[in-house]
């Protein structure tokens, strides 16, 4: 019995640690990473302002070939809408729409994670003409976790988690566009997916 009280009081101190640990962690985060493409911003940010083009170059987008994907919308233009459905846990389910363009600059998007939980973050990609006439790509996602859960920003690593994945998309999206002649948007089959009628 002395046992079991014992690891009942630390299992106790442990939580209320965790806990208090959690009122001095911030509840919101952004993560963002860069990468130059060699070619003139112009042509790079039409690519990117393309949401379908994220099949080609995104991380996620690729962790299964088989998920079930949708279109909504006109590409390229606010209001359009991608949901994607997969069994596996780590991809899950949810959606992301353009709710955001400033032309040549800037796509901002709104992501709902329906599956394995719910939650919402915002995400951007931005381009930026360089002095040797490369541009700048940033891919970026900000969110929030409420009290306690935020305590899972310091556990789960997101800055290096997310960051890794951006970074790994960035570098994906360089080699495609330095290497391709012209920078067309991806083909509905491009990914697996089913397309929306209203598409």
């Amino acid at each position: 019995m002395k046992f079991l009280k014992y690891l009942l009081l630390l299992v106790l101190f442990v939580v209320g640690v965790a806990l208090l640990s959690a009122l001095f962690i911030p509840k919101t985060y952004e993560v963002k990473r860069q990468v130059y493409v060699d070619l003139p911003s112009d042509s790079v940010f039409s690519f990117v302002a393309q949401l379908k083009n994220q099949g080609l170059y995104s991380v996620w987008a690729k962790m299964d070939p088989n998920m079930k994907v949708e279109f909504e919308g006109t590409d390229g233009t606010v209001g359009f809408l991608m949901r994607w459905d997969s069994p596996i846990d780590s991809v899950g389910a949810g959606e992301q729409q353009i709710v955001g363009i400033e032309e040549g600059k800037r796509v901002s998007h709104k992501i709902r994670f329906l599956r394995p939980f719910e939650s919402e973050s915002d995400g951007w990609m931005s381009t930026r003409a360089d002095a040797s006439g490369s541009t700048e790509v940033e891919w970026g996602m900000t969110g929030s976790m409420p009290y306690p859960m935020n305590l899972f920003l310091v556990l789960m690593d997101l800055e290096g988690s997310i960051g890794r994945d951006l970074q790994n998309g960035l570098n994906n999206l360089k080699s495609i566009l330095e290497q391709s002649s012209t920078l067309e948007p991806a083909e509905e089959g491009a990914i697996n997916s089913e397309q929306n009628p209203q598409s």
